[in-house]
């Protein structure tokens, strides 16, 4: 019965374990064949604590049982200790998005009811794994998101020193660029320290800045006193420990990327026995946030991001549209009947879209392909989507970079479109725009 543990040729699983996780337990379903009768399942539904020893002496009962593939809900941050100590046991975990193995509306729904459906579910191959990326990449995942928390509460806390000085009177944002300049900072340490003279907070001022002391001085004069200088004093504090972590996140980062190597595309075609010849030189995760680094609008902070959220094992994302498809990147299709629409593209992963986003919105303004790209298609389908089709496009050149050791980016120009466009399509839809506006249209060769 050995070859009942793998899996068929028409998808179905014959011993599967699903898991119905919660904080404390997991109700837990087993089913696998009967013994004597053939074509009969046997079915086991227990509830665990979610302990470590108890998830441990649970692998090893799986184990025992022949189980290949146990299958468990994304459930927030639960699932974790179940996924990692079972993958350690050796064996085969999935995970799956809890909105695609819903029970049947209207069917009673207890813990025990939906492990067993999501046991069912698995033995018949109706089920799609998520993606977990391999430890390594989790952690790196787990420092910049934490980096990106610090920075948005960082920024949240140079917002509210800015509505202290407006409740002081004090206008400083509307005459510096930036409020945490090495002037501005000055200025504002020089507040909290007690100095209220406009004149002598304005000659503070250094480079460029100190040719607007008549609207610095103006800017500073307003009604400062002791409890804005407190406030003040507690937010700057914070701030400058935000930043301290943040650098602390970036070192931690930069040596996370080094101990992470991307597979090598070794066909083997050397001879075995070619005991002279070098391996093939690694590549780490930084040199890959190096070559992200080219695409325009994306910088250094933003590859991380990229790569922490997708990986650098393209193995798990055949094609480019699996990728984007994933990220929730493109429009998803409706069809019914003879009428066919795109729906919204999806919620995906915030974190690895906020990158691209942000991405997208640099590359707009840069005179590239990509920039190029959004001033095409703004036109006549809005900022909003714009931007996701940037984004897109930003990831799949991702993928190319990630995916080939050879690949180098290398911009296609602004100008692509207009030297591959086709003259007489051109033509055509100017024409059509003359006529629309009730012009008669008549075309003669130029001399």
């Amino acid at each position: 019965m050995g070859e009942l543990a793998e899996e068929q040729d028409d998808g179905t699983v014959a011993r599967v374990a699903a898991i119905d996780i919660a904080k404390a337990s997991g109700m837990v379903c087993l089913r696998v064949p009967h013994d004597t009768i053939e074509g009969r399942r046997v079915q086991e539904v227990w509830n665990v604590a979610a302990t470590t020893n108890v998830i441990l002496e649970l692998g090893d009962k799986l184990i025992c049982q022949g189980i290949q593939r146990v299958v468990m809900e994304s459930t927030g941050p639960y699932w974790r200790p179940f996924f990692y100590l079972l993958e350690a046991r050796g064996l085969e975990c999935w995970l799956v998005n809890a909105r695609d193995v819903k029970n049947v509306p209207g069917r009673p729904k207890t813990d025990k009811l939906d492990a067993v459906w999501l046991a069912k579910l698995a033995e018949r191959g109706m089920v799609r794994a998520s993606f977990v990326p391999p430890k390594s990449v989790r952690q790196l995942r787990d420092l910049t998101r934490t980096r990106t928390v610090f920075v948005q509460e960082r920024t949240r806390h140079k917002h509210r020193v800015d509505k202290i000085l407006q409740d002081a009177q004090i206008k400083l944002s509307s005459v510096v660029s930036d409020l945490f300049g090495v002037s501005s900072r000055a200025m504002l340490d020089a507040l909290v320290a007690g100095e209220r003279s406009p004149r002598t907070l304005a000659d503070l001022a250094r480079a460029s800045l100190a040719a607007k002391k008549p609207a610095l001085i103006e800017a500073l004069t307003g009604q400062f006193d002791e409890h804005h200088g407190r406030l003040l004093h507690v937010l700057l504090d914070s701030i400058d420990h935000l930043t301290a972590q943040i650098r602390e996140l970036d070192r931690l980062i930069a040596l996370a990327l080094e101990e992470i190597t991307a597979p090598s595309d070794d066909t083997g075609t050397s001879p075995p026995d070619a005991e002279d010849t070098a391996p093939a030189a690694s590549r780490t995760a930084q040199d890959l946030v190096e070559r992200l680094d080219a695409i325009p609008g994306v910088g250094p902070t933003a590859a991380q991001i990229i790569l922490a959220e997708i990986g650098a094992d393209m193995s798990r994302f055949p094609t480019p549209e699996h990728l984007v498809s994933w990220a929730k990147l493109c429009p998803r299709t409706t069809q019914s009947g003879t009428k066919n629409t795109a729906g919204p593209t999806g919620k995906g992963n915030p974190w690895l879209k906020g990158a691209l986003g942000e991405a997208a919105s640099a590359a707009a303004r840069t005179d590239t392909f990509l920039g190029a790209r959004y001033r095409r298609i703004v036109k006549r389908r809005g900022h909003s989507k714009t931007l996701v089709a940037v984004a897109r496009s930003i990831l799949v050149i991702a993928w190319h970079l990630i995916n080939d050791p050879d690949a180098r980016y290398q911009d296609l120009g602004a100008d692509w479109h207009q030297r591959h466009l086709n003259p007489a399509r051109k033509t055509r839809e100017l024409v059509r725009q003359l006529q629309a506006l009730g012009h008669t249209v008549s075309l003669a060769p130029a001399s």
